[in-house]
């Protein structure tokens, strides 16, 4: 999206004057002196031309002076003062509608120079739709946090040109994503993939929103059709989409992500990432696979924690012998001695109680 060009104006003030009011001989040729002078740069001779003419306050020639001078102190980049000056006459209701629409876009112009975005939005009010206009409030509304109010503007905006810039598409997915309107942001991402097919990040940020939008089958697909087209991935590429999983607190759909990964060799399995996928499946309390994991990992690594990790999980399970026979290879294996005694402990009281409560049932 482009940065506003703030082009100066110079007005015709005669021709736009109000007939209901005659503006004297001298006022008309101070204005014109000052046009004529501020066309040419020569700023302090048309500064001097609207000083030496004196008006009666409240005149129709007091606001086309205000006027001119808004115009020439912003061609000399004082943005505030030719607020004041230009805002002064518009409140005057001297005005020709002609004028007011003029100065009510410029005014917006200028408070956007200023970033008064809610002033922007005022002066706006009431002036014609433009392409202009629709992407200056875009941009206000963006600017004030108001996501939800610029994206039906820039949509408007949009359906009228022939080839959208990527600025502008690159707006689309992020307010959509933000706005969590995933499966909006996803289309206009992939225009960008379209345009980009050989970029990295265009395939990354499509399988993030798919995996957002809870759609991690088709983030896995979208990877392995980049994959497939010969762009190369790093571990740590896959990993920022596995983590993005965690951070939204939807960690199943991390584990099914990295299970497809490993599966269609987009990364290649390693102790590391096997404890990663166990840790996913605990988080996201699928205890029967993150068991598993963590059975094939303390079989080949005989680590203390990773028997200590399994134990926990049978015992959660309620599966109170395959958790004490884990506590017992956890406690050959060095594990924190004072961690297993207390899971041990409660596992075995656990135990007596489902045992007691059996004979009970028994012996009735």
């Amino acid at each position: 999206m482009r940065l506003w060009l703030l082009a100066v104006c110079v007005c015709a003030l005669t021709a736009q004057a109000a007939p209901t009011q005659s503006i004297a001989p001298q006022v008309l040729r101070a204005l014109q002196s000052a046009q004529t002078a501020q066309q040419t740069g020569n700023y302090a001779q048309a500064e001097q031309a609207l000083g030496a003419v004196q008006v009666k306050s409240g005149s129709l020639e007091q606001v086309l002076i205000w006027r001119s001078q808004g115009y020439l102190v912003w061609a000399q980049g004082h943005n505030k003062h030719a607020i004041d000056l230009l805002d002064k006459a518009l409140k005057s209701g001297q005005l020709t509608a002609e004028q007011v629409a003029e100065d009510r876009l410029n005014l917006a112009k200028l408070s956007f120079a200023v970033k008064n975005y809610n002033q922007v939005l005022q002066y706006l009010e009431g002036v014609a739709q433009s392409d202009e206009i629709l992407e200056m409030r875009v941009q206000a509304w963006q600017a004030l946090g108001r996501l939800d109010k610029a994206l039906p503007l820039a949509e408007q905006y949009l359906k009228g040109q022939h080839r959208i810039n990527e600025s502008w598409l690159q707006f689309m997915v992020g307010a959509n994503a933000e706005l969590k309107r995933y499966a909006q942001a996803q289309h206009w991402q992939k225009q960008l993939l379209q345009r980009n097919p050989d970029q990295l990040m265009a395939w990354k940020q499509l399988a993030a929103l798919q995996q957002l939008a809870g759609q991690p089958s088709k983030a896995l697909a979208t990877l392995r059709t980049a994959y497939i087209k010969g762009i190369t991935f790093k571990a740590s590429d896959l990993d920022d989409l596995i983590a993005l999983a965690a951070v939204s607190d939807q960690p199943w759909q991390g584990a099914r992500l990295l299970e497809g990964m490993l599966h269609h060799s987009l990364l290649s399995t390693s102790p590391a990432l096997q404890e990663r996928l166990a840790q996913l499946h605990w988080q996201a309390r699928d205890y029967p696979s993150a068991a598993q994991e963590y059975a094939n990992l303390a079989k080949h690594s005989g680590k203390g924690q990773h028997w200590l990790n399994l134990a926990q999980l049978e015992i959660q399970q309620g599966r109170w012998q395959a958790g004490l026979q884990a506590l017992a290879a956890a406690e050959k294996a060095g594990a924190n001695q004072q961690q297993v005694e207390a899971w041990r402990d409660w596992a075995k009281k656990r135990l007596a109680l489902e045992q007691q409560h059996s004979t009970q049932l028994a012996n009735k």
